[in-house]
């Protein structure tokens, strides 16, 4: 598989990732998109990396999950000509959802989706910044295939390495890509 972005956009994204150490609990280094968002050169690199993954996907609609997912996932959307979807946290979407309940590290957590913003035919690329542990990430696989729809493949701005994320996706992903613009 070739690589998500070149090595330049790769440096150009890290360069403009800030670690926050102990936040938001002592122990934790927290990896601060922000300032990559505020520079419009690389939010511009990062938008058409990820445009660039939709094309080689075949994707037909765009999954942001919340809610920094949604900052990134939106202009890929607009950028591609296709739709946008929200997954959200339960409660917060009015109308028929469908929810997925998924396992934290402390208990349970559930995303919904809008039951007909995603058909049959579509086929569906998930964004999100940060894959950590997987969670988030496979229940979304699993909203949009109740939903009827297939799953083209999962992109995110960045990897953690050193945390089970892509393993615990590896069964969910079934075959579908899964693509890191930058790995730490």
């Amino acid at each position: 598989m070739t690589a998500p972005c070149s090595p330049e956009v790769r440096e150009q994204l890290l360069a403009r990732i800030k670690d926050v150490a102990d936040y938001p609990k002592p122990g934790v280094m927290f990896k601060d998109i922000t300032p990559l968002l505020a520079d419009p050169k690389a939010f511009a690199a990062l938008t058409q990396a990820l445009v660039d993954l939709a094309g080689r996907y075949g994707a037909t609609k765009i999954v942001g999950l919340e809610a920094r997912g949604f900052i990134l996932a939106a202009p890929v959307a607009v950028q591609a000509g296709i739709g946008f979807v929200p997954v959200r946290k339960a409660g917060k979407l009015p109308g028929a959802t469908l929810a997925q309940s998924y396992e934290l590290e402390y208990g349970t957590a559930e995303i919904e989706v809008h039951a007909e913003d995603l058909n049959a035919g579509d086929k569906v690329m998930v964004i999100d910044d940060v894959l950590a542990t997987g969670g988030t990430a496979g229940a979304s696989l699993e909203l949009i295939r109740r939903a009827g729809a297939e799953v083209a493949g999962v992109a995110v701005l960045m990897e953690l390495s050193f945390l089970p994320g892509r393993a615990r996706l590896a069964n969910a992903l079934a075959g579908a890509p899964l693509d890191a613009l930058i790995v730490v």
